[in-house]
Parts: structure tokens; sequence; C-alpha cells
């Protein structure tokens, strides 16, 4: 079956983003009930970049572009003020090789504040640098120097789960193509970016007899337990024609949850799993973190995660009005249990990230502070019978277990007075917004907050989750099916958009469903501890 072209945009698309949509066409076909096999790896002919480009680690002067070639080959990237590039800057990237699976991630310096980049990629033979690929196109916009220009991103999680996999027959995974014609300035995955424990079947039947068709490879016929399984998962998802051109337009902030590993997994944790061979999580997680290296746009630093000098925590700072806070709620955890300890210092952040937390955001200068959760604070998120998988473990009286631990973090927020703080979230496979005040809270040494969720983006969808009373949460708007699991062609896929004014500094927060129209919106105002 040829690849599903996009087709064509809503409206006018802007100059800035002039991307040319055929350089990230992928060449592997989507085969239904089949394998949708990786570009071949043959040393005759040309290089080629199949799989499309993507950029992260955006600031006012840099970005990270990466690549992953069919054999191996050296990066070359250029870029340019417009699409034109009549006068390129060349940059050589690194060379990629099978110890890399083949990708790359080359840092672009010097670029200029709020400006629209372009950029191409050009893979050359090692051996014999006249052989190249076809350039792969694609373009970024800088973080601005200035607060009057503003910021614009959207949000969501959940990809590839629970068997609902690429479609071909509803165009794949179309909501990447609607969030794409909303042009934002990057989008923040809040986790479970794959679904490593998630095998894709060719078919599945819906409950009103529909069938449901997917397309699948040897890596997602099963978990992932190997190092190759866990890239094969990343592979999956740039399959996806409406992820790669998404990709290519628009920059990604990626943190990771669970399903990167496994699902409701912990350090230290030992699997009865018996789809698992290997049963030691944390050398399933090591795995995950290097194949995460591989295939996301990360800093150095980052790219090392699961080592001593690694970690998936750090700050993007996006210009003078806007600091995102990536948490990691899942390498430094305890062990899942029902949560009522009444001392708890390791709790879901781990004593350490969380004295950097509170460091960086008393340092932080951004009129707003994303605290950016790969799981919610209020939403209680069971694990079995007994045990938590979150934070909150339904007990509406004072701070127990996890709890105490982001009771913590709230006091030091309001006697520092850090203002502008709100949490993001997804995980839960719908969409909400909870209004936190200390007036209904068992615990109220905080200041009111507010925690807005959204996702899946492509998985199942499931329930609204119970709230726990502990910080006092208010369901303000909730929009989610009646049954588990529904797919998406039965109920639709959620994510948010996070618009900050330049001139007021006002932000608004706008919760959207896949074809459907703006479901809830916030207006939060600059310049407070609590909203």
């Amino acid at each position: 079956m040829s690849d599903l072209t996009p087709g064509p945009p809503l409206g006018p698309s802007p100059a800035r983003r002039s991307v040319l949509r055929g350089s990230v066409a992928v060449s592997a076909a989507l085969t239904l009930g089949g394998a949708a096999s990786a570009p071949a790896l043959a040393l005759s002919g040309r290089p080629r970049a199949g799989w499309g480009v993507q950029t992260g680690g955006v600031t006012a002067s840099s970005g990270l572009v990466w690549v992953r070639s069919d054999r191996p080959a050296r990066m070359l990237v250029e870029t340019s003020a417009d699409a034109s590039f009549r006068r390129p800057r060349r940059h050589f990237g690194p060379l990629l090789g099978a110890g890399g699976d083949f990708t790359g991630t080359h840092a672009l310096r010097g670029l200029p504040a709020g400006e629209q980049i372009h950029y191409r990629v050009t893979l050359a033979d090692p051996d014999d640098p006249r052989r190249t690929s076809e350039p792969v196109a694609g373009t970024f916009r800088t973080a601005p120097a200035r607060r009057r220009d503003g910021v614009r991103f959207l949000w969501s999680g959940d990809i590839a789960g629970q068997g609902w996999g690429i479609n071909p027959d509803i165009g794949g995974f179309r909501v990447y193509e609607e969030m794409r014609r909303l042009d934002p300035d990057f989008f923040l995955c809040s986790g479970d970016s794959i679904y490593a424990d998630g095998p894709i079947q060719p078919t599945v039947t819906l409950p009103d007899g529909r069938i449901w068709r997917n397309v699948t490879t040897p890596e997602k016929s099963k978990v992932a337990e190997t190092l190759d399984e866990y890239r094969g998962n990343f592979r999956y998802n740039l399959l996806d024609h409406n992820v790669r051109a998404f990709n290519a337009q628009v920059p990604s902030i990626v943190q990771w949850d669970d399903h990167e590993v496994r699902n409701n997994w912990y350090p230290g944790q030992i699997l009865d799993d018996p789809r698992y061979t290997e049963k030691d999580v944390d050398v399933l997680a090591a795995r995950a973190a290097r194949a995460f290296g591989e295939y996301v746009p990360l800093s150095p630093a980052t790219t090392r995660a699961g080592t001593a000098e690694g970690r998936m925590h750090r700050v993007v700072r996006h210009g003078p009005l806007l600091d995102v806070f990536v948490l990691d709620m899942r390498s430094y955890r305890n062990a899942n249990s029902p949560g009522r300890q009444a001392d708890d210092t390791t709790g879901i952040l781990g004593a350490e990230q969380l004295a950097w937390l509170k460091r960086e955001l008393s340092r932080s200068r951004a009129v707003w502070k994303v605290l950016a959760a790969d799981m919610p604070l209020g939403l209680v998120v069971p694990d079995g019978a007994t045990d938590i998988e979150a934070i909150a473990q339904g007990d509406p009286g004072a701070p127990l277990g996890r709890e105490l631990q982001i009771a913590e973090l709230l006091r030091f927020v309001k006697h520092r007075r850090i203002t502008g703080t709100l949490w993001l979230t997804a995980d839960v496979h719908h969409t909400s917004a909870q209004h936190y005040v200390p007036e209904r809270a068992a615990f109220q040494d905080f200041a009111p907050f507010w925690e807005f969720v959204s996702g899946p983006l492509a998985a199942g969808g499931f329930p609204a989750s119970r709230l726990d009373a502990t910080f006092g949460p208010e369901r303000v708007f909730v929009r989610a099916p009646e049954r588990a699991n529904l797919s998406p062609m039965e109920s639709p896929q959620y994510f948010g958009e996070v618009d900050i004014d330049g001139d007021s500094g006002e932000l608004t927060v706008r919760l959207r469903a896949e074809g459907e129209s703006v479901l809830f919106s916030k207006v939060l105002q600059p310049g407070r501890v609590g909203q």
C-alpha cells in the first residue's frame, strides 16, 4: 500500500512554515496485516533517510537535529533563513553507525533568536562522499529573546497504546496532522511516547463488529526486552506519515514514563510476567533508556540516562516567558505500594531530584513555570488491587506516602513566593482540568494551582480517574469515555494547547479533541503565587 500522504492544510500555511513535505516521505510500505519493514540495510546505492528528521532542545540560539540512516553514513546539515537555501550554512554532523542504530543528533549553534530556521539533512557514504542521500528538509523556530513575541505550544502523551497502532483505514495517526496545522512553537510529549509492553496485532474486532487494522512490524509483535526491540518500538511510530511531517515542522520536548520500559515499572522491580524472559526491570530500563536517547533529540547529558552521568529531568528555557521543568517520576521512585507510609523521603521524585527542582524553581526568572509531570497529582491511578501507581492513594486525609513529597514541594513554592506555576500531564487517557485550593484540602499549607490533563494521542480512551481530596482538587472540566479502552475509531484523541500572550503575559490553556473545537479554556494571570 502506498504512503498515506497528508491532505491539504486547513488554511493558508504561514510562510515561516514552508516545509518541503515530500522530503519526509518514508519508503517503507504500510502493509495491512503484514510487516512494514524498515529500510533495507544494503551497502549498494546511496544512503537513505527514510525515517524523517526531528528537532529538540531548541533555545534562543541553538537546536538539535536528528536523523536515521539505513547504513553507515556521515550526517551533513545545511541551514538557511528561508526555504530556498540560496546561501546555506553547512554543518558536519556525526558518523552514523550500527552502535547507535544508525541514528545521530547534531547541535546547531549561533542561531538568531525568535527566527524560523530552515534546514535539510543529507547523508554521505563515509567511503565515497560523492554518494549522498536525497536531502530531507525541516524547519523550526528558535525561542524568542523578547517577551512580546509570546509562546504557544501543545502537549499530550500515550502513543500506540493498548494495541491501537497505525491504522491506514483512518489515515494513520491523523491527530498529528491536526496539531501540525496549529503551528506551535514546540510539542511537549508527557510520557508513554511508545508502548514497549504493548504488542500490535494485525487486526482487532471492535464491539460493534468493525475491524481495526494495524500496520505491524516484527519488533511490535511481542513485549520489548532486547535493545533492538526497544529501538523497533520507536521506529514503529516513525512509520506514520503524519508523525514524520509533524516532526519535520515542530520541535519536541519528550519525557518518559512507564511504557517506554514496561507498565507500572519502578527501580529494583523483579517481574512475574510470563511474557518476559528478562525479569530484572533495571536491565530493561537501561536498554530502554539507551533506545530513548538514540531516537529522541536530546542533549548529551540526557542521552546518557540510565548511567551515573545521565538523567531525564531537566529545565527547558524558552525565552523570558516560559521555563519547562521536565520531571522524571519513574527513575527515582520507591516501589509501588498502598501509599500509606507516614514517612517517605524517596517518594516519586527521589530526594536528589526534589532538591534540584526546588533549586531551579527558585532560580527561574520566567513569567511562567510549567511543571511537566508524567503522572497526575490528585487523580488516583491504581496498580493492581491494593497498590498505587501515581501519587494520590484515595485517602482524603493528611498526606501519606508519595503525597508527603508533593506537600513539601507545594509548601516550598508558597513560602518562597514562586509565581506562575502550573502542572501539565497526560497518562490517564482522558482530558480534564483540576483546580487545587487549600480551603478544600486536608493539607492546607500551599497556594492554589491548576493541573491540566490531556491524552491519549494515539491509544485507548479510559473513564475518568477518581479524585483524592488531600490537596483539595475540584474537577472543573472532564471529558472521558464511559468504558475502558475505547479505540480511536470510537473516542477522539486529546491534546492541550498553551498560549502565552507577549503583551499581557496572560496564559491561556485550551483542552482540545481531535476533529472538534476547543472543549475547555482557562486564562491565568501572570505574577501570582496561586491562581
